[in-house]
């Protein structure tokens, strides 16, 4: 019998450390050893009994969380989750936080009815599953518990043969690129579009993350890389040289125009438990483009997009997993894998290389 999962959650707010507390201890994978009101208080905690998993708040007394975070990963690295109060003007702390090695960034949940408690459940109890499997610590294979249903992506866009992406992906010279990442994939996605240039294909991307948060993803991206990158928008033309990254809570797929291909941004249904859903992407791109597509499928928890990186593969695309030695969490990519799904299994900072020699 697998031993469940230790978290430690670090809020200043009882309130919130009660909610977190009863969604942890209903899902038997989990175990919350204690909590903390601040950092200091939950050192002593910490060399009490290490947690797998820390949940931390960014706002609190004596030490702030990103503080706080830097120190123990510089020290003592243990997979963190960062579950705050973000206003818009704050999002680029969650940017912060990724880079400080923080796992996931996700929203406090809405506490005002136990039905909000109750929606929020299945992506923080997700999170923390994933973190613990992160690199940084065990590796574990948990099982599967009922959780909530998941959709595909027939449910935003219906599935065609794989002869009617031949049939309509056109003749047009320029290749697509089409990205997919969950957990670990911020600091993927940047070291890939990095050692891309401008005359690089242009690039479609589905990182699963907040609403709040995408923009300033793409904002701190496009300052450290020498493509341009941007959060999408409606009609936004996928050109060399540019990386486009969906928006938070939207679904993103390739759409085309006589002479080139754009985007769409969608509301709909999570797909795979997950908005934007990295399938939904690729299967857009497969129908559209075809054979003048790149997929490429980055680290992460779950099985969103290994599904779409095979309709890519039978479109005429060439596909990409990122391999288990570089991935943070080994299973997007190995679910693509088991599927056959890829032509290429490759590390990560061989993949951009790669495909600026293969294809122009």
């Amino acid at each position: 019998m697998i031993s469940p999962i230790k978290i430690l959650i670090i809020d200043d707010s009882a309130v919130v450390r009660q909610a977190l507390t009863q969604i942890f201890s209903s899902d038997p994978q989990l175990k919350v050893i204690g909590t903390a009101q601040d950092p200091l208080f939950a050192i002593t905690k910490i060399m009490k009994e290490r947690p797998d998993v820390i949940t931390l708040d960014i706002e609190m007394p004596k030490m702030d969380g990103l503080s706080f975070l830097k120190k123990i990963m510089s020290q003592h690295p243990i997979p963190t989750i960062i579950i705050s109060s973000f206003a818009p003007k704050d999002s680029h702390l969650a940017i912060t936080a990724y880079e400080l090695g923080a796992i996931d960034v996700l929203l406090k949940p809405d506490l005002s009815s136990q039905a909000n408690i109750d929606a929020a459940h299945q992506k923080i109890c997700d999170s923390v599953k994933a973190a613990s499997i992160a690199k940084m610590t065990r590796k574990v294979n948990l099982p599967e518990i009922p959780s909530t249903p998941k959709l595909k992506a027939d449910v935003i866009i219906p599935k065609h043969a794989p002869s009617f992406a031949e049939k309509n992906s056109g003749n047009y010279a320029d290749k697509v690129i089409a990205l997919g990442a969950s957990t670990g994939g911020t600091e993927a996605i940047r070291i890939f579009l990095e050692d891309l240039d401008e005359n690089c294909p242009g690039i479609v991307i589905v990182q699963h993350m907040p609403e709040l948060f995408t923009r300033s993803f793409a904002d701190r991206l496009n300052q450290l890389c020498r493509i341009h990158v941007k959060e999408a928008e409606n009609g936004d033309i996928v050109a060399r040289g540019k990386a486009i990254i969906a928006p938070g809570n939207k679904h993103l797929i390739l759409m085309k125009t006589a002479d080139h291909y754009t985007v769409g941004v969608l509301d709909g249904p999570h797909v795979n438990r997950h908005k934007p859903s990295v399938d939904v992407l690729f299967r857009s791109v497969a129908q559209v483009a075809g054979k003048n597509a790149i997929g490429v499928l980055l680290t992460g928890m779950g099985s969103d997009g290994a599904e779409g990186l095979l309709e890519l593969m039978e479109a005429g695309a060439f596909t990409i997993a990122q391999d288990e030695k570089s991935s943070i969490v080994f299973g997007m990519p190995k679910e693509a894998i088991k599927l056959n799904a890829a032509k290429k299994i490759l590390p990560l900072d061989k993949i951009a290389g790669f495909i600026v020699a293969n294809f122009k």
